[in-house]
């Protein structure tokens, strides 16, 4: 009689020649169909809807400076006004595209890099691998918020794209280490044996055989490193590292904590913000369910 072979974990996560594609199909499907991932993905649409058509849903035009300062909550003006007289409600729609493009940038170039120097030190290994890994090590142990602020305080320049830069650069080391442990698993398996012996190139094994095999991984590294970003990039200009002109959700904390609004009865212009932070952080929290249950079948996903 014919022994039924159980698959393991490892083996229920690897498809026969998959492509890119099939890969984001997969990760799309999985998302959809977990409901905690759902109702992330949908609360994420709306900072998206609102970022994206943010100047046609606004109240007011953001230079509008006509109205009574440090006025509270209204029915004219729904989270009150700041101290120059501007609507809150406006900058909060506004700072919404701002926070969501420096989240994604951040989250977009840590995951760059952490792919670049996890998947050649996993793929290569030898003395690459340990100069590699001996750099990851390095920036893990480095304290992450003090160095951001002295990063920050000593750059020349300021404003969005140093935060984005300088965020994106301190934020890889977690997530290569992951992917380094990935790769170093699968460059063994037979499909990338037999791709090599073969005879074809690094980037094309790496490119249509090991990467489509860890996308779940990195769309997950992705996700964390936004959030990381996020509140990384809130910190930085709430202490006022951030670019004062530019409307953000860290900026409108940093001016309603310069302008005593807690004091002057404005706490919407603290709320508002400190809100949207929590529902943008609490959303991408909600769709990594959905990526935990692509990664592991054990939690009863698509090839469990």
């Amino acid at each position: 009689m014919s022994q039924i072979i159980k698959p393991t974990v490892t083996d229920v996560n690897i498809l026969p020649n998959p492509t890119l594609l099939d890969a984001f199909r997969r990760i799309a499907r999985v998302l959809w169909r977990n409901k905690k991932s759902r109702v992330g993905l949908l609360l994420m649409s709306v900072f998206i809807l609102v970022a994206l058509f943010g100047p046609l849903i606004s109240p007011y035009p953001l230079n509008d400076t006509n109205f009574q300062f440090m006025q509270g909550a209204s029915a004219r003006h729904w989270l009150g006004t700041t101290q120059n007289g501007q609507d809150v409600l406006t900058e909060l729609i506004y700072g919404t595209r701002i926070s969501i493009l420096v989240t994604f940038a951040v989250g977009l170039l840590a995951s760059l890099l952490a792919m670049a120097i996890g998947v050649t030190a996993g793929y290569l290994r030898g003395w690459v691998d340990e100069v590699l890994s001996f750099l990851t090590n390095v920036f893990l142990v480095l304290p992450g918020l003090p160095l951001l602020i002295v990063i920050a305080s000593y750059s020349p320049a300021k404003g969005m794209l140093i935060i984005i830069l300088i965020i994106g650069f301190t934020s890889w080391p977690w997530g290569a280490r992951v992917l380094r442990s990935q790769v170093v698993s699968l460059r063994t398996r037979d499909f990338v044996v037999a791709a090599v012996l073969a005879g074809d190139s690094m980037p094309r094994i790496l490119i249509r055989e090991i990467l489509p095999n860890m996308m779940s991984l990195v769309a997950a590294n992705f996700l964390g490193a936004s959030l990381a970003g996020l509140l990384a990039a809130v910190g930085l200009e709430f202490l006022g590292f951030g670019d004062p002109s530019t409307v953000s959700w860290g900026s409108m904390l940093y001016w309603a904590q310069n302008s005593d609004a807690m004091l002057n009865g404005q706490w919407p212009w603290i709320i508002a913000p400190g809100l949207c932070i929590a529902l943008f952080g609490t959303a991408m929290v909600l769709i990594n369910f959905g990526l935990d249950e692509l990664s592991n079948p054990s939690l009863g996903g698509e090839y469990a």
